[in-house]
């Protein structure tokens, strides 16, 4: 997946961006359906399992090495406990805020707190500095959202 040409990078990326607007309301929906949030969270995770594990079996090349294990950041495999805090949160909230607001809120949070990972290289990433154009971006986000979730 690593040699995907960039013409079609961004299409994929801006289809799952799209997709992810799919997810809070779904999930508010299995919710209200399944009435315990808990029991919601943990069926919506369960078909993301099952996919997994027949992805690693059918594609189990490269598996990880002992060094590559030891030297894995022991924060590393925490990514999926942020998610699963994503996903409770689109489970509790999306139906009381409407979809627009819930996903133009984590989007602008999303980007503010990327910008800050970009200019600390935090998590291993390389570092980007910020200039005027990254905080005018910024500042159109929150005023954006600011007039979504107002209106």
């Amino acid at each position: 997946m690593q040699n995907i040409s960039a013409g079609w990078l961004y299409p994929i990326i801006l289809t799952a961006g799209a997709l992810q607007a799919w997810g809070p309301p779904m999930n508010h929906t299995l919710r209200v359906s399944l009435e315990n949030p808990w029991l919601a969270s943990l069926v919506s995770f369960l078909p993301i399992v099952a996919l997994l594990t027949c992805l690693i079996m059918c594609l189990p090349h490269p598996l990880p090495t002992a060094e590559g294990l030891a030297a894995m950041p022991w924060w590393a495999p925490l990514g999926g406990v942020i998610g699963a805090f994503a996903v409770i949160a689109g489970l509790l909230f999306v139906g009381t805020v409407g979809a627009g607001a819930f996903a133009g809120l984590t989007i602008t949070a999303n980007i503010l707190m990327s910008l800050a990972i970009d200019r600390f290289g935090m998590f291993g990433m390389p570092v980007h500095e910020l200039n005027a154009g990254r905080v005018a971006g910024a500042a159109l986000m929150v005023a954006g959202i600011t007039l979504i979730s107002k209106f």
